[in-house]
């Protein structure tokens, strides 16, 4: 059969593993570290997985591959130049690995998202002969942009900028427009400069549409650096583990807490968080917690804002939604929280005064209250805070907010002004982990639970 590509998706970090397999054997590229899933699929599919395939060391996930070539017995492929401490296949620039009698992968060295980042470009037998059906790009050649360059450090930025626009350009001249380009990158990963234009793409089609092949290198490189915003703090800890070699997951159940231990929790300043919809927080919620549900991407947010290492409480209506949080955990080096308790916030407590409402307005609440009509029940904002990112406030904001982006929150809290604070970001997530963080620092709060693209069609005044 035609070599058939599986795109397995990790949408709460952004990113793309996948599977690649002629009927009998599978080879598997950039694996998050819940294997499980890769080896469902394969075995779904009645394939044998004899190759795990790194394009480099990740910065955004802890990888599964390791753990997954000793399960399978595959061959794990890691670039030759990176020092790690585990055995592997040490591939480079220009080497050549069979897979089967109709599949081979070829090394292609494409520096820019990392010094020895690598893509692999899978050729299938053709009539005696070998034909490139696609190439997995990594952090390299993303769809409509590229992997970010500054994540070994910002002295190293530039440079690595010039490499990508270099390794772009390497793919583009090496493979036909039609060989398919499949990224790990750009689906929301803060690894991607920009986030990707389309849901699948060819070398056709980046010739066409992607800045890194359509700019000179000098632009490119201006452009890209002056785009690039903050990533998550977690990444610190993710090349380490990966350079080290991941320790096997535990997804069990972890203890359940009762409301004393988490009265006790709370009270020691660690993180109790609340994992159902902002709605149903603002509802009825545990004072003390914070709001980061399982809607959205909580293991970045969480992962951004808390100190590394501080124990983790889980709070969700199901048992099933906590294991779901604890996967997503697992992916980015959180392996075991130190509690959980399922069901409603009446059950986590042991008497009424330790539920806390947390009162909620939309942007048309905002331009009435500031015209002089605030609504009912709603305080005068006497502060609007604006919790997005440093490239989203400088596209446009609300006149006369104060800017804290929310993972700068928990070290800057002093620094909001005082009085009732009205909180927004893009949507109403952030700004319901925002609230959560004002509330438990004792604020009067609101949150705006509405799209920013909504506030100047509402008559909110915005400025530049």
């Amino acid at each position: 059969m035609a070599v058939e590509v599986s795109v397995i998706t990790t949408s709460s970090l952004g990113d793309r593993s996948y599977l690649a397999t002629d009927g009998q054997v599978a080879i598997v590229v950039d694996p998050q570290r819940d294997i499980d899933r890769v080896m469902y699929l394969a075995g779904e599919k009645g394939v044998r997985i004899t190759h795990v395939v790194e394009t480099h060391i990740h910065n955004d996930y802890v990888s599964g591959g390791l753990e997954l070539a000793r399960i399978t017995g595959a061959r794990y492929l890691v670039a030759a130049a990176d020092e790690v401490g585990f055995g592997r296949l040490a591939v480079s620039d220009g080497d050549t690995v069979p897979v089967s009698d109709t599949l081979r992968l070829r090394v292609v060295g494409t520096p820019g998202h990392t010094f020895h980042h690598l893509s692999y470009v899978l050729d299938e037998a053709d009539g005696g002969d070998w034909r490139p059906v696609g190439v997995f790009t990594g952090g390299s050649l993303l769809f409509g942009t590229t992997g970010r360059t500054d994540l070994l450090g910002q002295q190293h930025a530039h440079d690595l900028a010039h490499h990508q626009h270099a390794s772009a350009k390497r793919l583009a001249d090496l493979l036909p427009d039609g060989a398919q380009v499949w990224p790990t990158h750009g689906f929301g990963s803060f690894c991607s400069a920009s986030q990707a234009d389309a849901p699948e793409s060819t070398i056709g089609r980046e010739k066409q549409a992607n800045p890194v092949l359509r700019l000179a290198a000098d632009d490119f490189v201006t452009e890209t650096l002056a785009g690039l915003d903050a990533y998550p703090a977690y990444y610190a800890h993710m090349g380490v583990a990966n350079t080290a070699g991941p320790a096997p997951v535990d997804l069990t159940p972890v203890a359940r807490a009762d409301a004393a231990e988490l009265r006790e929790r709370i009270a020691a300043g660690q993180w109790v968080v609340d994992l159902r919809h902002r709605k149903a927080y603002a509802t009825s919620h545990l004072a003390g917690t914070v709001s980061l549900g399982l809607d959205g991407p909580m293991s970045t947010w969480l992962g951004w804002l808390i100190d590394w290492g501080v124990p983790i409480t889980l709070l969700a209506e199901t048992a099933e939604q906590v294991a779901d949080a604890q996967r997503e955990l697992v992916r980015i080096g959180i392996d075991r929280p130190a509690a959980q308790a399922t069901g409603q916030p009446e059950q986590w407590t042991d008497g009424p005064e330790h539920l806390r409402e947390l009162r909620m307005a939309d942007f048309p609440a905002l331009a009435a209250a500031r015209a002089g009509n605030t609504p009912a029940g709603l305080p005068d904002p006497q502060v609007v805070l604006d919790v997005r990112m440093t490239n989203e406030w400088k596209a446009g904001h609300v006149e006369g907010a104060v800017h804290v982006p929310l993972p700068d929150l928990p070290e800057r809290l002093a620094e909001v002004p005082d009085g009732a604070v009205w909180v927004h970001c893009g949507s109403g997530y952030r700004a319901t982990a925002a609230a959560s963080l004002l509330a438990n620092a004792g604020r009067e709060v609101v949150v705006i639970d509405d799209k920013f693209d909504r506030a100047g069609a509402a008559g909110v005044a915005l400025t530049d």
